[in-house]
């Protein structure tokens, strides 16, 4: 049915009260998908742009024996049930066997690709990894030496081997899927001390036709996720099979159309992040649905957002997913005589889209953008704007069904107190199948709950804070945590103020992020010296940028300030640099729209968040006003007093 409104999703649960009881795992959830049509195609992909037009192509009989194989090989080589196989992989086809062979055999543990070396080896060790998948030294080497400096940078590893990808395979003509009879070329035998193995060659050795073992249940662990993006050490996030396979299963009855045998999901977004691994993943293959998958550098990949749109004429693509960044570059994209009409919907999430770009999308393109919300922590979606609805832009939509969802309030502890009024701001809270069981380290758990009076389940406290209007639609206002969200990246301040910590003239410092047109927030920092004068913002800069690993947390500005504003107790009160940059951003458009201001107050509504009012005493108030409409910001112009 399609869904327009909470009476629908309310009906979705009425027509089938428990629809998890009957699945167990990933593993089975793919072979139900297989078996609507073997012969229809399950995966396409293409390495490079220019090859779009003759990706190497999976059948579902295919695909289903090649997840068969990766699963029997991981256990004849010692992976057990309860051990981990990490995978660092760009966007391969190898990464989805990766994971969906290693949550059948083991726990498969997703990492970012892009972490330099120490913290890849820190999160390797605190996996208890046994075994890893990652891409050869060839044709390009740097995660290959990325894994080399992780696993020499530890000594707590566990690691009992590596299996080297080599995405040379998937070249227009070249043998692809288990076929391999060598080991590929100028592959060295071992890596820092650790054996290394051809994954191909491996895989090869393999039987497809049916498990050498028994499957996982729904209560064991699939997978671990981290959580903090690309910067500093991130919490690892357990995921069971049952809170994937219910989070799939949500979301596809919320989009019913979209998922469904015939249909072309488009992956660009990279795939050790939940959003790409089971909302254009699972939910495609368990559903029979054909995944194109783009390239391993996804949307950066060479020519691929100049191409984006031929690629989905050529492909008939229904839908694809991406961040605010993704859809401003893509609306530089030519599509004129492109037969678009394929598009269904475009799903944005990690962070708000602009309410100017999304209209502007819109119109470009004619298709849909469904705006979501959700976190790893609850396998991946908990909210999407419902496909037949009234557009409300802002909103992240309704709850998905078969989930509790609510706004509470909470105390400084994040104690519960009682439940959010109608448009009252509180903490998202959630429950349901799809809702993690805990992280890796249980010291993190302290604070991931919410205990109410009388339930017999504890509630995932998000730390989002948000309101529900009197539809069920849920709208964000801001975020108790603190992260800064870059281009949908998340980065720690922490890992900004612990860089300044460590410079000698630095008393304090504080990390907020800027509304950025483009990235949605970059990082600047609020630094308070121990002597006035002492140091220069270039300097500071200069030690940030050596002391900063990751480039995207490296503040883009440095404001030296005699005091940071603190709370009655002392705390740093981040909101108020917060509402000063907000403020700067605004004076800055209104110089570049030729605007002189009469004046400008920026503030917290209880129900819209951040708002700045504005007066206009000269220039094109529509321009500015159409300047300001690129940010997630609520600002208006007043009338003069």
């Amino acid at each position: 049915m399609s869904i327009s409104s909470l009476q629908d999703i309310v009906a979705i649960e009425e027509s089938n009260s428990d629809p998890f009881s009957t699945l167990t795992n990933t593993y089975d959830m793919i072979a139900a998908g297989a078996a609507i049509n073997p012969d229809a195609t399950a995966l396409s992909f293409f390495l490079r742009t220019e090859d779009h037009a003759s990706p190497a192509t999976w059948s579902y009989r295919q695909w289903h024996a090649e997840i068969t194989r990766t699963a029997n090989m991981l256990r004849r080589l010692g992976l057990q049930k309860g051990e981990v196989v990490a995978y660092v992989l760009p966007n391969l086809p190898e990464a989805h066997l990766a994971v969906w062979g290693g949550e059948t055999a083991g726990i498969a543990f997703a990492v970012n690709t892009l972490l330099e070396g120490g913290q890849m080896g820190e999160l390797l060790a605190a996996a208890g990894t046994r075994w890893l998948i990652t891409q050869g030294p060839s044709p390009q080497p740097e995660i290959w030496q990325r894994v080399e400096t992780a696993i020499r940078s530890s000594d707590d590893m566990a690691l009992q081997g590596i299996l080297a990808v080599n995405p040379l395979r998937h070249l227009p003509g070249n043998l692809q899927g288990s076929g391999a009879s060598e080991r590929a070329d100028g592959l060295p035998d071992t890596l820092a001390g650790i054996p290394v193995f051809d994954f191909h060659l491996e895989l090869a050795r393999e039987s497809g036709d049916t498990l050498d073992f028994a499957p996982p249940g729904a209560d064991d662990i699939a997978s671990y996720f981290c959580t903090g993006g690309t910067t500093g050490l991130p919490k690892i996030a357990r995921h069971t099979q049952r809170n994937e396979t219910a989070n799939a299963t949500q979301l596809c009855s919320v989009v019913p159309e979209l998922f469904q045998a015939g249909k072309t999901i488009l992956t660009c977004l990279p795939l050790f992040h939940v959003n790409a691994q089971l909302g254009t993943g699972l939910a495609v293959f368990a559903t029979g649905a054909h995944s194109l998958l783009g390239p391993p550098a996804g949307y950066r990949a060479p020519g691929l957002v100049e191409r984006f749109w031929e690629v989905v004429a050529q492909h008939r693509v229904a839908s694809f997913s991406g961040v605010p960044t993704v859809y401003a570059g893509l609306l530089q994209s030519p599509m004129t005589g492109l037969d678009l009409s394929c598009l269904d919907y475009a799903i944005c999430g990690a962070a708000p889209m602009p309410v100017e770009l999304l209209n502007t999308f819109e119109q470009k393109t004619g298709m849909r953008v469904l705006e979501g919300y959700g976190l790893t922590e609850c396998s991946a979606v908990a909210s999407l704007t419902p496909p037949q609805g009234t557009p409300r832009v802002g909103s992240i939509g309704l709850r998905l069904p078969w989930e509790q969802m609510r706004t509470m309030i909470v105390d400084d502890d994040g104690a519960y107190l009682r439940d959010a009024e109608v448009d009252e701001v509180g903490v998202i809270a959630l429950q349901g199948a799809h809702v993690f069981a805990g992280y890796l380290n249980d010291a993190h758990n302290a604070s991931a709950w919410i205990d109410l009076p009388g339930s017999d389940q504890p509630w995932l406290n998000t730390g989002d804070l948000a309101r529900m209007d009197s539809d069920g639609y849920f709208w964000l206002t801001g975020r108790k945590k603190e992260l800064i969200i870059r281009g949908g990246h998340n980065i720690d301040p922490k890992v900004i103020e612990e860089a300044f910590a460590a410079h000698p003239a630095v008393a304090i410092s504080a990390a907020v992020g800027r509304p950025d047109a483009h990235a949605g927030e970059i990082p600047v920092a609020y630094v308070q010296l121990q002597r006035p004068g002492s140091v220069t913002a270039e300097e500071l800069r200069a030690h940030a940028e050596t002391h900063i690993h990751e480039r995207a947390a490296v503040p883009r500005s440095i404001h030296i300030v005699d005091a940071l504003p603190v709370t009655a107790v002392g705390k740093t009160f981040k909101p108020a640099l917060v509402l000063r940059e907000v403020e700067s951003v605004l004076r800055a458009e209104a110089a570049e729209a030729g605007v002189t201001l009469a004046g400008l107050d920026v503030g917290q509504d209880p129900r819209l968040g951040i708002v700045a009012n504005y007066r206009v005493a000269a220039g094109d108030a529509s321009a500015l006003a159409a300047r300001l409409g690129r940010y997630t910001f609520h600002s208006a112009e007043q009338s003069p007093t």
